[in-house]
């Protein structure tokens, strides 16, 4: 599989963070950031935290995505590379929650 392709489903491949890491586009990051503190009714993700690779493949990480996701913490505690392994992936509330609003990440990982 895609090693671009996140624990959820989510295309990093396209994600603005990875783009203006691998960019080093520091104007990027400020829109990004500004963008995602909106989104997430927060204002504690700065410029300087906008640097990441991808979830599955070496390299800086966002901190949500090394530290607080609750689907990547998953994933790793099974033992899988994504959720697609998953049987229970269909029904799972965890990443359910980005499916509803990513049908991509859903099609992605071979969800029904």
């Amino acid at each position: 599989m895609n090693k671009l392709i996140a624990c959820c489903g989510i295309n990093c491949e396209t994600c603005e963070a990875r783009l203006a890491t691998i960019k080093n586009d520091d104007k990027m990051r400020v829109e990004v950031a500004k963008k995602w503190c909106e989104m997430n009714h927060t204002a504690q993700i700065t410029p300087e935290s906008i640097n990441c690779v991808g979830c599955r493949v070496e390299g800086p990480k966002f901190y949500f995505c090394s530290h607080m996701c609750e689907v990547k913490k998953c994933v790793v505690a099974k033992g899988y590379e994504t959720c697609g392994e998953c049987q229970n992936k269909n029904t799972c509330k965890k990443v359910g929650s980005i499916w509803e609003n990513c049908a991509e990440a859903k099609k992605n990982l071979g969800g029904e």
